[in-house]
């Protein structure tokens, strides 16, 4: 879906928390899509350690977990973004446009 968007770039896949955090020191990517649940480290874990090598890339969080404690853990950990899976399709493009060209934090 991201990659159908002109104005959108992606640059990398990680198939679990560390790589995501490899990849975003590598490439400093405007912007990181992270799952709550990934493997090897999880996606809360992976923001907290990308918000302090890369501060300038914004984190936005695309996942099943609907529970307020878990994206309240998100936002601690420096999200700017956080969409349910379950909305991807009518949330997900303008949650991340927001968080790109607005600096919106959207939730």
């Amino acid at each position: 879906m991201l990659e159908t968007q002109p104005e959108l770039q992606v640059v990398a896949e990680a198939c679990d928390g560390s790589q995501a955090i490899q990849k975003t020191v590598e490439l400093s990517p405007d912007l990181v899509l992270l799952d709550i649940g990934m493997p090897v480290l999880d996606g809360l874990r992976a923001a907290n350690q990308i918000r302090r090598v890369v501060p300038q890339s914004r984190i936005v969080f695309l996942t099943q977990e609907s529970d307020a404690e878990i994206r309240s853990a998100a936002l601690a950990a420096g999200a700017q973004g956080y969409v349910l899976k379950s909305n991807a399709a009518s949330e997900l493009l303008s949650t991340i446009k927001s968080v790109l060209w607005n600096g919106h934090r959207t939730y």
